[in-house]
C-alpha cells in the first residue's frame, strides 16, 4: 500500500507540470432571521472552489472566505490509470465540537476522570483524522467497483438491474447502502452497524412527497425556480452522552456530547429564483415561532 501511495504521489507531482484548465465556482448568501422573541440576527457565508483538470488527473481546493482569513474547506486530487483510481483527500476537517455552548455533559460521572465538558449536542468529542487515499479497481464483475482506502477499509459498489448497492467493510461497523426507483417511487435504504435507515419519495399530483424512516415528511410544491417546501420534523429524545477516548480505539469511538430533547415543529420555505441570478428564500419555523430570509447566488 505505501508502494502505491508513493507512486502516486510522483505521478500528481508529474501532472502540475501539464495542468491545462482551471475552473473556479463558488457561492455567497446573506441571511436575515428575526429569531422570534429573541433578539434578530444576521449572517454570511461564501464560499470558493477551485477546480483543475490535467488528462484524466483532477484536483479540487474549496475554501472559505467570509471569515477574518482565507480558511481551506477541502483539497483532493483524483486520477485515473486505466481500471485503477486512486483519491487522495489532502484536507483534515476538524471533526470534533469546538463551539461552546451551555450544554453540559459529564463524562465518567462519579468516576475519578470525571470531566465536566460543554459544547454543541451529538458532535464529537475528540478530534480524529480523516485524511487518506483510496483505490478504486473497476471489475469485471456485473459493472462492480472494488475500492481499498489506507485505513484498510475495502468498499464494493455497482449498480445492476435499476439498483445502486454499496458495500463498506470496516471495523468500526459495516455499512450497506441500497437505492433506486421501483414503480415510480425513490427508494434508499442504509444499514450501518445493525441500525437500519430509510426513505421514500414520490410524486403524487404534481407535489413530490419524501418519508423517512426518522418520521421526518416533506411535500414540496411548485416548479423549479417557484417552490414551497413544508416540512414536519418529528420530536427528538434525550440521547445520553457516549464516552470516548482520542484514539477512537474504544466502543465509544471518538464520543458524542448529550442530545436534548426537541419538541416536534414544522417548516415553510418559499423559494424563487431572480432575474439578477440571485435565488430569495423565506422559511417560516414553528420551532421558535421564527422568520428567516435568504439571498443566495451561485456562480
Amino acid at each position: 500500500m505505501k508502494k502505491l501511495i508513493a507512486l502516486f504521489a510522483v505521478s500528481a507531482m508529474a501532472s502540475t507540470s501539464a495542468m491545462a484548465a482551471i475552473a473556479l465556482s463558488g457561492t455567497a448568501s446573506v441571511s436575515y432571521d428575526d429569531n422570534g422573541s429573541s433578539p434578530s440576527a444576521t449572517s454570511y457565508d461564501a464560499d470558493l472552489l477551485v477546480t483543475g483538470t490535467a488528462g484524466t488527473t483532477t484536483v479540487t481546493i474549496g475554501a472559505d472566505v467570509d471569515g477574518a482569513s482565507f480558511a481551506t474547506s477541502s483539497a483532493s486530487m483524483a486520477t485515473t490509470i486505466g481500471p485503477v483510481t486512486v483519491t487522495a483527500d489532502m484536507f483534515d476537517e476538524v471533526s470534533k465540537d469546538v463551539t461552546a455552548s451551555n450544554t453540559a455533559v459529564v463524562l465518567n460521572a462519579g468516576k475519578t476522570n470525571a470531566a465536566l465538558v460543554t459544547g454543541v449536542a451529538g458532535e464529537q468529542i475528540f478530534e480524529s483524522t480523516d485524511t487518506g487515499v483510496t483505490i478504486s479497481l473497476d471489475a469485471p464483475i456485473g459493472d462492480a467497483t472494488v475500492a481499498v482506502d489506507n485505513s484498510g477499509n475495502v468498499t464494493i459498489s455497482g449498480t445492476w438491474s435499476g439498483i445502486t448497492m454499496s458495500h463498506t467493510s470496516k471495523s468500526a461497523g459495516d455499512t450497506t447502502t441500497a437505492s433506486g426507483s421501483i414503480a415510480g417511487m425513490d427508494v434508499s435504504v442504509t444499514n450501518k452497524a445493525g441500525a437500519t435507515t430509510w426513505s421514500l419519495g414520490t410524486t403524487v399530483s404534481g407535489v413530490a412527497l419524501t418519508l423517512a424512516s426518522s418520521q421526518k415528511v416533506t411535500a414540496t410544491f411548485g416548479l423549479a425556480g417557484n417552490t414551497m417546501v413544508v416540512s414536519s420534523i418529528p420530536k427528538v429524545a434525550l440521547t445520553a452522552a457516549v464516552v470516548g477516548n482520542s484514539l477512537g480505539t474504544g466502543t465509544g469511538g471518538y464520543g458524542t456530547r448529550v442530545v436534548n430533547a426537541v419538541a416536534a415543529y414544522s417548516t415553510v420555505a418559499i423559494s424563487r429564483s431572480l432575474t439578477s441570478g440571485a435565488t430569495l428564500a423565506a422559511t417560516y419555523s414553528t420551532a421558535d415561532d421564527s422568520l428567516t430570509l435568504k439571498a443566495s447566488v451561485a456562480f
